[in-house]
């Protein structure tokens, strides 16, 4: 068996059988890992290992890499880089069960009192690869292993936030559960720079944003999405429509909708689920018209409310007592006098549209408080001179 002072013998040879077999391009790193390793100097030689790992030219060579060498003075450098070069390692297994088994062993290596963060999110990308392997369960019950970890932290580093909503995002859409992918893709991007992702990446998440945005259950405000970046990649793609509704949508415009209904039936995910699209414009026409009034007066008769939604008279009701049950308005409904009392909307994230309309009702109200107290003024200076 081999000693320490073995293989750190070796690690010259190592290095320099993988320096011909490297590109020419990546040659020279080989010298330069050698020097700071000779030297001790780990901060500087993880930073070099960085950038070989993130060349594309390098996955042939990352494994041995990994193994031959950074597996020497792997407790000597930062336990969350490891986890990185670890990933950069695991993602050129063409076999996702190796990759899983390799990431296990990582998992293990790192999971020391000291070094929790690199063990969450070594458990992390674990996840991911047994997503891969269509392991849903199994990827569960790691994240959430993973998640109870994260709750602890006061603080934790981006890359590891991101990772946890990216996976979960990923889980929920395997399971097709809109609402949760929504939620948690959101929250992925909230970490990240939307630039540093590809532009083919950041369209594959705008389009499943919108289609989630669309079909999940209990989304009906679409503000943070509408007035992310993400979207605006759809933009001179064939799902740019998906934009336009996600805008139709989120101001109740039942016409728009109608029109871009062709469009919605040319994806069979939305085509299958044109009722329940048609029943979200409805209530989002419902929404955004009691928006539009003033406090004083959200009574609407059930006529103003078919009107406004495209509906007939005895359609109403059952679609105000939908959005009461789905906490989107609270008030009541008067069944004799056909009307309904709307006393709160459920907050939302404006558009820039919807704030102007929201600056231009302050501004009228600003006006009206000014001219009655010009009146009263007026009128009282009447009075005492009646006096």
């Amino acid at each position: 068996m081999a000693t320490a002072m073995d293989i750190d013998h070796d690690v010259p040879t190592i290095l320099s059988v993988l320096r011909t077999e490297a590109s020419s391009e990546l040659a020279g790193d080989f010298y330069t890992m050698e020097d700071l390793w000779e030297r001790r100097l780990w901060h500087q030689l993880t930073d070099v290992l960085d950038q070989f790992f993130q060349n594309p030219e390098s996955v042939p060579l990352r494994t041995r890499v990994y193994t031959q060498f950074v597996g020497t003075f792997a407790s000597k450098i930062s336990q969350l880089k490891l986890v990185s070069l670890g990933l950069a390692t695991s993602a050129t297994f063409e076999d996702k069960s190796e990759a899983l088994h390799f990431m296990t062993a990582l998992v293990e290596k790192v999971n020391t009192p000291a070094s929790q963060d690199a063990y969450v999110y070594a458990q992390i990308e674990t996840a991911r690869v047994k997503l891969q392997l269509q392991d849903l369960d199994g990827a569960r019950v790691t994240l959430d292993s993973a998640g109870a970890i994260l709750e602890k932290f006061d603080s934790v580093e981006s890359v590891i936030n991101a990772a946890f909503y990216a996976v979960n995002a990923d889980f929920y859409k395997a399971k097709a559960d809109f609402a949760a992918y929504y939620r948690n893709s959101l929250r992925f991007l909230a970490c990240i720079n939307v630039t540093d992702l590809p532009l083919t990446a950041q369209r594959e998440r705008a389009y499943d944003l919108s289609i989630a945005a669309l079909l999940g259950e209990s989304i009906y405000n679409f503000g943070e999405l509408l007035l992310h970046p993400i979207l605006d990649s759809l933009v001179g793609t064939e799902f740019e429509w998906l934009r336009s509704l996600l805008f139709v949508l989120n101001a109740g415009a039942i016409p728009k909708f109608d029109q871009l209904t062709s469009k919605i039936e040319t994806l069979p995910i939305l085509q299958s689920a044109i009722a329940f699209l048609r029943q979200k414009i409805c209530l989002m026409a419902l929404i955004e018209t009691v928006f539009q009034r003033p406090p004083s007066d959200r009574t609407l008769s059930f006529q103003t409310i078919a009107s406004e939604t495209r509906l007939l008279d005895e359609e109403v009701e059952h679609l105000v007592m939908k959005a009461l049950s789905l906490g989107l308005i609270r008030g009541s409904i008067d069944q004799v006098g056909e009307r309904a009392t709307i006393t709160w909307l459920q907050p939302r994230i404006m558009t820039k549209e919807q704030i102007e309309s929201m600056r231009q009702r302050l501004l009228e109200w600003d006006s009206s408080v000014n001219q009655l107290g010009v009146w009263i003024e007026k009128s009282g200076k009447d009075v005492w001179a009646a006096s």
